[in-house]
């Protein structure tokens, strides 16, 4: 007789267990009895045999003994096993909640043979002190008649070797032959004791105190009937999963369909169908693959499938199966799409197309098996109970694709800081609840933050236009020379005027270019290239070799996008891109650590250069408490930082083709003011006409001169620090004198600046910047240390 001992046969129970027939062999005894039952002779002699062994009656608790009894077990539950359903049936006694199980029907045996030599039965997620309880539940029931309706369905997970899949059953559990008996060590249950327990489902301790471990006895046996649950069970996985994200979602998915359709080796795939541009795209899903794409992004389905699929899964929305994928290429004539399945190994194959509501895509969900056959019409109609899950997954996963997006947007085009973000949501949901109140013309707030500190900085390129300028001359000058040689080439070649005449016209712009540019004449020589030389030079190729070389030559140096000399102005470029790169990335890292003191509102923007606007106040904040202190602070860590910049700089010149500097410039104002979101330009700005005056000087400053000279007050090497008022001096002089110390700066200028349009009496102050030769962002000044220092 076949027995299993499950893991779960030495766990510490409320009961100790004997195996006992006493009930199955009184039940016999009623038909030896009954002299006019037609099982009255049978039955009489069977319950003779039995009474013999006493173990089988009283019962044992050494389940050894079943190996001993087999013969007698087999025959005392030969009618609870009838042998016409034992190839149908997944049936075995057992002993509950230890599970050791004995006497499998013939189908069991099947199921267990196919698992494998080293399989134990055990129950899916059910841990020990819960099987405790579900005992305890039991005794209720039997012995108190309190019954307690902790059921929850027992699970195992039994795989299959052959197939190398995992089935799952559901376990029946019939106790029509169990005794209860309680011992005199297990305390009398009250209705006190009863509500408690009901109370505390999760507290092990108050259960073993009612019910102490082997306090009753158990006898008896149970009837273990299983039912294959895996298609349910499948189904129930594939809806979880698709509840889920994560990168192991689509490994899932196929785990699950390969129990699903009892395929080992099956292979999934999703795929985009893009209804607007007619073609096939990969899937957004993370770590996705398509079947139907090999290394490409999207595929154009007109010319790659048939039309039968083209037809009947992206016009009507309908799945197909390709059961044979060999016969399908005899009928397509080897279409691409038959030749992509046969490099896949693909010889079946179900398509199902998935519609989601939130836009136009329909996702195709590509289930594949390397054997004919195995995918076919008839198992293609079991997905129709997932098709809702897949659906919903679908939906949810489009839209929150399009979260993604929008997220983006608004991080890098059009992000509200994250300080004010609270504001915003403020006035959403005021404005939300005027609309679900019905309110009439409902508005949604101004943003306005009143009584903030303004800070604004910048590192701006020097002389940027002028080398920009520069750039383009060089540029010119080489295509220009360019030209010329291809024109002198001609008049050696063929004595024609009218080269003369152009290469003369050609010399005069470069004259001019040389002596330098002004408005229009850029566009001014190119609109004469397109018109005047170009037709020649395509006149010329045809007629001489050496002449189509130089215009080759001609050719080759334009940029194919622009068609102009494009090489120092690329140059220029890419080391303001540089330089912009690593001061932006800079500044953005130390702003993080900068929120760490105080939140505040912070914008920065690229122009030649970086420049930023910054601004703190109780009015920023909800939860938090402002103190002036953290505006000192703030304008400490603004000075450091502007230095840390022009290191930043300094020695970005290495990676620059053009060595660039920055003039660094600082803007101190020291009244606070308000600041409000302006709807339409989707960005703060200042409130009130006061605080106009404010941003007239930021726009202004980078261009004041010394009084009585024409120095420019921002240079390279130096950071300015323009105020109105002079206790703004003292307190950025205790700044410097600091950063002195520490061997950032040098020499300090106390200046007056010439007046502006609409604004005098400004001054600044002007240090000079002690470059480092190997600085770092290591080498850097923390938050943490700054604060330090400043207490």
């Amino acid at each position: 007789m076949k027995i299993i001992h499950s893991k779960n046969k030495d766990v510490q129970l409320p009961m100790k267990q004997f195996i006992s027939f006493k009930k199955v062999i009184d039940f016999y005894g009623a038909y030896a009895d009954d002299e006019n039952h037609p099982y009255h002779k049978s039955a009489k002699e069977i319950r003779a045999y039995l009474l013999q062994y006493s173990d089988l009656i009283e019962g044992f608790d050494d389940f050894t003994l079943i190996e001993k009894y087999s013969e007698q077990i087999a025959l005392v539950l030969d009618g609870l096993f009838p042998e016409i359903l034992s190839e149908n049936e997944i049936k075995a006694a057992s002993i509950p909640f230890s599970f050791t199980s004995f006497n499998f029907s013939k189908r069991f045996e099947t199921i267990l043979d196919n698992a494998g030599k080293d399989y134990e039965i055990t129950l899916r997620n059910l841990e020990e002190d819960k099987l405790y309880i579900n005992a305890c539940a039991m005794i209720l029931g039997f012995y108190y008649g309190k019954p307690m309706d902790i059921k929850r369905p027992f699970l195992f997970d039994i795989p299959n070797n052959k197939t190398g899949t995992m089935h799952h059953y559901r376990v029946a559990f019939n106790a029509d032959f169990t005794e209860i008996i309680k011992t005199d060590s297990a305390p009398e249950i009250t209705d006190e004791d009863y509500k408690l327990l009901l109370d505390n489902f999760d507290n092990i301790d108050i259960w073993k105190e009612k019910f102490p471990p082997n306090s009753y006895i158990y006898k008896g046996f149970g009837i273990m009937n299983l039912f294959d649950v895996t298609t349910d069970e499948t189904i129930s996985s594939i809806r979880t999963d698709l509840l889920k994200t994560g990168d192991d979602l689509i490994t899932n998915l196929q785990n699950d369909l390969r129990e699903f359709f009892n395929i080992k080796d099956l292979m999934m795939g999703f795929s985009i169908f893009d209804i607007v541009h007619n073609q096939i795209c990969s899937t957004k899903a993370k770590k996705s693959k398509s079947l139907i794409l090999s290394d490409e992004l999207s595929q154009n389905c007109n010319g790659f499938f048939c039309n039968g699929i083209i037809t009947k899964v992206f016009k009507n929305k309908e799945p197909i199966a390709i059961s044979d994928v060999e016969k399908y290429g005899q009928h397509t004539d080897g279409n691409p799409f038959y030749q992509r399945l046969k490099e896949k190994g693909i010889h079946s194959i179900i398509l199902l197309p998935i519609k989601a509501t939130a836009n136009d895509d329909l996702a195709v969900l590509e289930i594949a098996s390397p054997r004919p056959f195995e995918l076919n019409s008839v198992n293609q109609q079991r997905l129709k109970d997932i098709i809702p899950a897949f659906e919903a997954a679908v939906e949810r996963s489009s839209e929150e694709h399009q979260n993604t997006l929008e997220a983006t947007i608004q991080q890098h085009y059009t992000s509200i800081h994250p300080t004010v973000k609270w504001r915003f949501y403020e006035a959403a949901e005021k404005y939300f609840a005027a609309l679900e109140s019905n309110e009439d013309n409902p508005k949604i707030d101004e943003i306005v933050f009143d009584d903030v500190y303004p800070l604004f900085g910048q590192s701006d390129i020097k002389g940027s236009s002028l080398a920009r300028n520069h750039a383009i001359q060089e540029d010119l000058t080489t295509q220009l020379t360019l030209a010329i040689d291809v024109l002198r080439k001609a008049c050696d070649t063929e004595q024609l005027p009218i080269y003369k005449e152009l290469m003369f016209r050609v010399e005069e712009y470069l004259v001019e270019v040389k002596k330098g540019l002004k408005a229009g004449d850029e566009i001014g020589i190119l609109d004469f290239l397109k018109k005047d030389i170009y037709p020649v030079f395509r006149h010329i190729k045809e007629i001489n070799n050496e002449l189509k070389s130089l215009v080759e030559v001609y050719k080759n140096r334009l940029d194919k996008d622009l068609n102009v000399v494009y090489e120092k102005r690329k140059a220029y470029e890419d080391s303001v891109m540089i330089l912009n790169d690593k001061l932006s990335n800079f500044l953005d890292k130390k702003q993080d650590e900068a929120q760490q003191m105080f939140p505040h509102y912070f914008e920065r923007y690229k122009t030649d250069g970086v420049e930023y606007n910054m601004y703190i106040g109780q009015s920023l904040v909800k939860h938090k408490t402002f103190d002036e202190l953290y505006l000192y602070n703030l304008r400490l860590w603004q000075l450091q930082n502007m230095y840390e910049m022009e290191q930043v700089a300094h020695q970005a010149k290495n990676d620059m083709d053009h060595k660039l500097d920055v003039a660094s410039l600082i803007l101190v104002h020291s009244n606070a003011m308000a600041i409000k979101f302006r709807m339409d330009e989707k960005q703060f700005d200042v409130d009130g006409a006061y605080n106009i005056r404010y941003e007239i000087i930021k726009k202004r400053i980078d261009k004041a001169h010394i009084k009585g000279t024409k120095d420019r007050l921002t240079v390279p090497g130096k950071i300015a620090i323009v105020y109105s008022q002079d206790k703004d001096a003292r307190e950025y002089k205790k700044y410097i004198k600091y950063l002195q110390s520490k061997g950032c700066f040098g020499k300090l200028e106390e200046l007056e600046l010439e007046d502006l349009q609409g604004v005098s009496g400004l001054k600044a102050l002007r240090v000079e910047v002690i470059y480092q030769e190997h600085f770092c962002d290591k080498s850097s000044v923390t938050i943490d240390e700054l604060m330090e220092e400043f207490k």
